[in-house]
């Protein structure tokens, strides 16, 4: 079975959209044996430090036993060097790195809206609220970097959404990850309204300033449930097909996602209501807006049975979790 990470995650913090607590999300996914797990709220970054506060708690174990090697190792450093106790750092080094591997990490991000025109424009219905763009913190600097654009998001770009724009991401670059985010992202709606030559283009800029470090996401969020929307996956199913070629076209990797709202399958209900009151549409609107009740914190096993055909995009979402550093952010 292939490892995997989730990295499109929306808490409690995504006010009336995500239904997921800080603890529930990480406990499961530590369960499942997942090594780490991004947080990308809906514009805002409120729940990162209950985010890195909750893991750090749960590293605490693990922290000990390093703490205790790495004294161990000073001792050891401080004698004399012969055979043996050469023999015995090499043992203890190696016992370092496999209990720092043990850390589990968490991943700072955001899932931005990104301006259609550019975050001063704000006059049309265009400028009304903004493509969804996944942004992730590579380490310290990249975390400081995404606190930037977040706050002028408010500041400078507020229109119905907190909205950034291409020249920040251009002037904020340093140490972030982007990925193309669901089916509201500007490659995906694009491809979906037939502008494959716009969506390259689109592409080729975000390779120009993100280099390896920019990916495209695919979701599968099918579902046989019928108080359910079921015209997400087909949707998902025509624009992956075109996001897979342009991938390749342009050599950019693939990872999988599934949009996570809330924990277990069972909470799907209760994340129906909550949207009920989000859009402010009375439940037994035949009209109103529906998830697909697929936006669970999948395990290991079932993203794998998702992406049984693709298992490479499983694989690339640990790339990217090894690309990312443990940092402090308390200061």
């Amino acid at each position: 079975m292939q490892s995997f990470v989730h990295l499109h995650v929306h808490s409690q913090y995504s006010l009336l959209d995500g239904q997921a607590s800080i603890a529930r999300l990480v406990d499961k996914a530590m369960k499942d044996g997942m090594k780490a797990l991004a947080l990308t709220d809906h514009g805002v970054m409120y729940g990162v430090k209950d985010f890195v506060n909750y893991i750090s708690k749960k590293n605490a174990p693990v922290k000990a036993k390093i703490r205790k090697i790495e004294n161990e190792l000073r001792v050891l450093q401080s004698k004399s060097s012969d055979q043996d106790i050469d023999a015995l750092e090499l043992e203890l080094k190696n016992k370092l790195e496999l209990e720092q591997k043990n850390l589990f990490k968490p991943i700072i991000g955001c899932e931005c809206y990104l301006a259609r025109r550019d975050r001063f424009s704000q006059k049309d219905k265009v400028d009304s609220s903004g493509w969804h763009l996944v942004v992730l913190a590579k380490n310290f600097k990249g975390y400081q970097n995404l606190i930037k654009i977040v706050s002028k998001s408010w500041t400078e770009g507020f229109y119905y959404r907190p909205r950034i724009d291409k020249e920040l991401l251009e002037k904020y670059s340093e140490g972030l990850i982007v990925s193309s985010a669901c089916l509201g992202g500007e490659i995906s709606r694009k491809v979906d309204n037939g502008e494959i030559e716009e969506a390259e283009e689109a592409v080729k800029w975000y390779k120009s300033v993100f280099g390896d470090d920019y990916y495209l996401e695919l979701q599968r969020h099918k579902t046989n449930r019928p108080d359910a929307d079921a015209t997400t996956y087909v949707k998902q199913e025509r624009v992956n097909k075109e996001l897979i070629k342009i991938a390749e076209k342009l050599n950019v990797k693939v990872i999988a996602t599934n949009d996570v709202h809330f924990v277990n399958e069972e909470d799907a209900d209760a994340h129906d209501r909550l949207i009920c009151l989000s859009t402010g549409r009375d439940f037994d609107d035949e009209n109103r807006m529906r998830y697909s009740k697929q936006e669970w914190l999948k395990t290991t096993a079932e993203m794998n049975q998702v992406f049984a055909d693709m298992p490479h995009v499983l694989s690339n979402t640990l790339e990217i979790a090894n690309k990312i550093e443990h940092y402090s952010i308390d200061h």
